[in-house]
């Protein structure tokens, strides 16, 4: 082989060298930076901040920072994720997530699941559903996912009957009563408010995470409890860009682990029961 075409040969090996460690590189960068280390992930006050807390150490231990950011309205995490000013959030189920999608244009998926909340309606004015008086007023949230869960509870117990298109389609709102033989008034009010407006009314229904923060348990202070094993298991959300992402699997990984199950488990009584 002559001296000139060793040269070019050998050229061309470091040329192509060089473009295969170029090409390499963009690689592993382009990886790493899906490989998100810290993460922002938003919850609803109470218990989900409670849970998030073991998560939190949990996830650190795997390498996984998370930031968790706390909500006291309902309406702000999925604006909040589809922003961008989150990277995940956990404190809805899936009908939820489905009316907000729809109502409000988001394009969120979930990614795992977390918990099941079973929903209760409360009292400070009866202690048992059958001292229950004609014209009582009930309150009711006014987001339409937990107005109709709150809706077919009421149908459960034998208050009030709705149309049957509506329970099919879990879109029951207070126009689909046909039935309410004790003339109760249904109010709507935001989730929020329901724990404080106890006093105004009868009975209310109040989602477990505010439930908790007034210091009232499903077991205990309860007059009507949803099942737990019924359809609406809390959700880990992110925007459909990051579903396939590590730093996602990471997290639910991190809220699925033995250790958050335990917690759960022990720390809620079964007024939160592990959804995984």
């Amino acid at each position: 082989m002559s001296a000139p075409f060793r040269r070019r040969a050998t050229f061309a090996t470091l040329a192509f060298l060089v473009l295969f460690a170029a090409g390499l590189f963009l690689l592993t960068s382009a990886l790493h930076a899906q490989e998100k280390k810290s993460l922002k992930v938003g919850v609803s006050t109470g218990s989900s901040e409670q849970i998030f807390q073991v998560v939190k150490k949990v996830a650190a231990r795997d390498g996984l920072e998370l930031d968790v950011i706390t909500f006291n309205d309902y309406q702000l995490p999925n604006a909040a994720l589809a922003a961008g000013d989150l990277d995940a959030n956990a404190f809805q189920h899936q009908p939820f997530l489905d009316n907000q999608n729809q109502s409000r244009g988001f394009d969120i998926v979930p990614v795992g699941l977390t918990i099941t909340a079973p929903l209760g309606f409360y009292s400070r004015k009866i202690h048992s559903i059958a001292e229950l008086p004609d014209g009582a007023t009930v309150g009711i949230q006014n987001d339409p996912s937990n107005g109709n869960r709150s809706l077919l509870l009421l149908q459960q117990a034998g208050l009030i009957t709705l149309k049957p298109e509506a329970v099919k389609n879990n879109t029951a709102t207070p126009l689909d009563v046909v039935s309410n033989p004790k003339k109760l008034k249904l109010v709507a009010l935001d989730a929020a408010q329901l724990p404080r407006s106890l006093d105004d009314l009868t009975i209310a229904s109040i989602n477990n995470d505010y439930a908790g923060k007034a210091g009232l348990t499903l077991d205990k202070d309860a007059v009507i409890k949803e099942s737990a094993t019924g359809p609406y298991a809390n959700i880990i959300a992110v925007r459909r860009a990051d579903k396939d992402k590590p730093w996602a699997r990471q997290l639910v990984k991190a809220y699925q682990s033995p250790e958050v199950r335990s917690y759960i488990q022990t720390q809620f009584n079964g007024s939160l029961v592990p959804a995984f």
